[in-house]
């Protein structure tokens, strides 16, 4: 299973509200034996939003906080690699799927799924992830309980 990047970016806020379902979302999911990966592309997005000013609707933390919190979620989750065959994958999807601007960044996640034979996508995204054939997305406050 994949974890989004707007999950990751949850364990770096301990008061937003979202941040226990997403705990008890990665206990309970670890508990029934599926395993939670990440790729690089959610430390890309993670470290943008991390570094992003919060008057721009980003963490505010410096690069050498956001360096720690990635070496957080690396130690957390197996980091999936990024062959080269994601590109074409990417490209497939987005043209069968008439995917245009911003989500083509969720494109590029579900390309790394299949590529790691990956189907199921743990977001708060339902609707943006559920365009593409054969990905399941589950909702972290479904697997929370």
């Amino acid at each position: 299973m994949l974890i989004d990047t707007n999950v990751l970016v949850r364990t770096l806020q301990v008061r937003h509200p979202q941040y226990e379902t997403v705990m008890r979302a990665f206990a309970n999911l670890t508990a029934r034996g599926r395993e939670l990966h990440i790729v690089p592309q959610n430390l890309t997005e993670l470290w943008v939003v991390a570094t992003r000013p919060a008057s721009q609707n980003g963490l505010g933390l410096s690069t050498a906080e956001a360096a720690v919190e990635l070496m957080r979620l690396k130690s957390m989750f197996p980091l999936l690699p990024d062959p080269p065959d994601i590109y074409p994958v990417w490209e497939s999807l987005v043209i069968q799927y008439k995917v245009a601007g911003k989500p083509a960044h969720d494109a590029r996640l579900v390309a790394a799924m299949l590529v790691h034979g990956l189907t199921t996508i743990l977001t708060f995204d339902r609707t943006g992830l559920s365009r593409f054939a054969g990905i399941e997305v589950l909702h972290p406050a479904e697997a929370a309980i």
